[in-house]
């Protein structure tokens, strides 16, 4: 088993940076300090490389051709929906709204039903 102490949860957007996760392979089997929602989130996924790096009309892709293929799909949209940053960190939603605000786009969350 191995433990990793001080990982951030980036589930709900509170970025808790006390949490401990303990480990067996690539399973998480315990996440200290976290909760419930933490919990369940870092239990339930691993680091297995189970899918494609990236999926293009369905098929299997390289992580270059599908960052190439996001990038073109967006560039040719005319009002793209830069939606769902609740599990991302601080930094990672800046850039989202750099890139919203560059395609002129617009930002929604997840919690806006």
């Amino acid at each position: 088993m191995t433990v990793v102490p001080h990982a951030v949860c980036t589930f709900c957007g509170c970025t808790c940076d006390d949490i401990e996760l303990h480990t067996e392979g690539a399973r998480i089997v315990k996440a200290r300090n976290a909760c419930r929602l933490g919990e369940s989130w870092f239990t339930h996924h691993t680091a297995e490389a189970d899918y494609p790096e990236a999926l293009i009309d369905g098929e299997p892709a390289s992580l270059e051709a599908g960052v190439e293929a996001a990038a073109d799909f967006l560039a040719r949209a005319d009002y793209p929906l830069i939606y769902g940053l609740s599990n991302l960190t601080c930094e990672a939603q800046r850039n989202a709204v750099e890139l919203a605000e560059s395609l002129g786009g617009v930002i929604d969350s997840h919690s806006s039903l």
